[in-house]
C-alpha cells in the first residue's frame, strides 16, 4: 500500500513540475501588449473607423407563428477612416441580415436590415446577429426578440 502512495506522490510531483515548466515557457514566449498601438494622425487623433448603433436590440413584440418581419439597425461611423463591414451572420437560418457592400466614410451613416422568419417557432425567441468590421473591437452583437404566438388548432 505504501508503494502505491509513493508512486502516486512521484507522479503528482512530476506532473506539477512539467506543467510549471510549460507555463513558464508560455509566459516567456507570449507577446507583450506594450507593443500594441492604435494608429493616430500628426495631431494624435485616432484614425480608426468606429461603429455606433442607435440600438443593439430590436423587439418585434408579439407576432404570429409564420410571420416574416424585418427591422433596421441604423449606425454611424464617427471614426477617422472608412468603415467596412466584412460580414454579418445570424445564430440561425431564420434570421437574415443585409449589410452595406460599400465602405462607410467617416461621419456617414448606414443601416443593416434584418429579416426574421418565425415559421416553426413559438414562445419567447431571441436571435443574435454578429457583425464583423474593420473596427477595434471587430465584432458587435445585435439582437432581435419576439414573442411568437402559436396558432390555435381545431
Amino acid at each position: 500500500m505504501k508503494r502505491e502512495y509513493f508512486i502516486l506522490a512521484v507522479i503528482a510531483t512530476l506532473s506539477y513540475g512539467c506543467c510549471k515548466c510549460d507555463c513558464d515557457k508560455l509566459m516567456k514566449d507570449s507577446i507583450s501588449t506594450d507593443i500594441v498601438s492604435i494608429p493616430t494622425d500628426a495631431e494624435g487623433k485616432n484614425n480608426l473607423p468606429q461603429i455606433t448603433f442607435e440600438k443593439l436590440t430590436h423587439k418585434f413584440g408579439e407576432i404570429n407563428q409564420g410571420d416574416v418581419v424585418s427591422c433596421i439597425f441604423k449606425f454611424k461611423n464617427p471614426g477617422g477612416s472608412d468603415l467596412v463591414i466584412t460580414s454579418a451572420s445570424a445564430s440561425c437560418g431564420c434570421t437574415v441580415p443585409e449589410v452595406p457592400k460599400l465602405p462607410i466614410a467617416p461621419g456617414d451613416e448606414g443601416e443593416i436590415k434584418v429579416r426574421f422568419d418565425s415559421g416553426g417557432k413559438e414562445g419567447a425567441v431571441k436571435k443574435e446577429i454578429v457583425v464583423v468590421t474593420n473596427c477595434i473591437p471587430n465584432t458587435t452583437s445585435l439582437h432581435v426578440q419576439a414573442m411568437i404566438n402559436k396558432p390555435l388548432t381545431k
